[in-house]
């Protein structure tokens, strides 16, 4: 029997490999005592699969368990809307680098089928909620699990921003922006911003500016119980976007004030027995195997 009793599909949309992998999982779904439930938009492209579906917002207090067939642009967006449910994550990986969905393809039944049997780890991720103020009240805001990031939207000219932690003054900055990031989202755009990876064990939160005015601006990584405040700088004559997973957005002005700290529900994310998190990375990123094989 399995602990998972009603299990989600989300797939990436476009993409004929992940129609035909969630076909897969479907027709081995089928042979167990699983309910399946389809995301609306995945249901869109298996016309007459005769499954039941609901909206994304939906599958958190509907499934025991979300599979997600894609890249991680695919698993972020699907972990913003079950984090707050506490529904687990898994991932296949139908994308390109896939730090997050880390099943592949080939192995789909035998991986789900332990997933289903209780044979698998699991591990807690933070995510951050960003707000941004306006005149006291709160005109926007989101949720990631990779970053928040301040940037110029389509111009291509510097912002100006002041960075708070914890309410004190850490600097003013002229760049191009600011990546505000989980120790997930350090493998994502704060890596090629030049950030240090983070184990996603840590509680930290990385500040990575995005080509600074000076050559002494570096990331930098606080507390994750920090709280960031940035001040939109009255000089300004773009209005910087925040964007949160690169996915949603808002637009600021100038006097604006953008507030993000850890959000307090966690994501829960579902690997293969024995993950390990650095044989990812050389795997991903390209590192050295062992001298001596």
């Amino acid at each position: 029997m399995t602990q998972f009793k009603t299990v989600g599909l989300v797939g990436r949309l476009g993409s004929d490999t992940a129609v035909e992998t969630i076909k897969r999982l479907i027709a081995f779904l089928s042979q167990t005592d699983c309910a399946i439930i389809l995301e609306s938009d995945t249901a869109a492209s298996l016309p007459g699969s005769g499954l039941p579906e609901v909206p994304r917002e939906q599958l958190g207090p509907t499934c025991d368990l979300v599979i997600v067939v894609g890249g991680d642009g695919s698993l972020l967006g699907a972990a913003r809307a079950v984090c707050d449910h506490g529904t687990p994550l898994l991932g296949v990986n139908r994308g390109r680098l896939g730090f997050l969905t880390d099943i592949s393809p080939d192995e789909i039944e035998d991986r789900v089928a332990d997933v289903l049997q209780g044979r698998y780890d699991s591990e807690q991720r933070f995510l951050l909620a960003m707000s941004v103020m306006r005149d006291g009240q709160k005109i926007g805001g989101g949720d990631a699990l990779n970053d928040v990031v301040i940037h110029p939207g389509k111009f291509l000219r510097m912002i100006e921003f002041e960075v708070y932690v914890d309410g004190q003054f850490v600097y003013s900055q002229r760049s191009d922006g600011l990546i505000i990031s989980t120790p997930t989202g350090s493998t994502a755009y704060a890596l090629s911003g030049g950030g240090p990876l983070m184990h996603p064990s840590l509680d930290a939160i990385e500040l990575v500016p995005i080509n600074p005015h000076t050559l002494s601006s570096r990331p930098m990584i606080i507390s994750g119980s920090s709280q960031v405040r940035l001040l939109v700088g009255m000089q300004n004559t773009a209005f910087p976007h925040v964007t949160c997973d690169g996915q949603t957005h808002v637009v600021t002005q100038p006097g604006d004030e953008i507030l993000v700290h850890k959000k307090g529900a966690r994501l829960t994310l579902i690997h293969p027995v024995q993950h390990d998190f650095y044989d990812t990375c050389r795997r991903k990123l390209g590192w050295g195997s062992h001298l001596v094989d």
